[in-house]
């Protein structure tokens, strides 16, 4: 055999040790205990703290909404949906949550889409409908009916 090509067998062969020996140092204990994951994984994400608050802790200080919103067709949808996360709005009130001021938030649930219950959501052509004017100039997502 040529010397070259032994040469190339040694340098295959530190890699691919070397590769072994990286894998086996990096793989961590869990791997692989619920398929290709580390197992531990689920306990971290378990363990961070939530990035969400549920509608009852809106409610708590914007009950007006919140009257206005059981009464609607969009009750069970999260104050969150649109107006993002809230969490830090909790812990202070000074952080403002995001007000939706174009036809983005509702169009997403609210746009001709033939996957979507017609019965349940209504959809609408927003170019048709609403000839390039925001939504909330004519609804209050808080009482669409009107």
């Amino acid at each position: 055999m040529p010397v070259q090509i032994k040469r190339l067998l040694i340098v295959f062969a530190v890699f691919i040790g070397l590769m072994i020996g990286l894998k086996i140092l990096f793989t961590p204990d869990s791997w692989r205990e619920y398929g290709a994951y580390r197992g531990y994984a689920l306990t971290e994400i378990a363990d961070k703290e939530a990035k969400y608050v549920q509608m009852e802790t809106c409610v708590m200080c914007h009950d007006s909404i919140g009257e206005l919103k059981d009464q609607g067709k969009h009750i069970n949808l999260q104050c969150e949906l649109c107006h993002g996360p809230g969490y830090k709005h909790i812990d202070d009130e000074s952080v403002d949550m995001l007000i939706p001021e174009d036809d983005q938030f509702c169009i997403r649930c609210h746009a001709v889409n033939a996957a979507r219950p017609q019965d349940i959501i209504k959809q609408i052509d927003a170019e048709e409908h609403s000839e390039g004017e925001a939504c909330i100039m004519c609804h209050n997502p808080h009482q669409p009916w009107l």
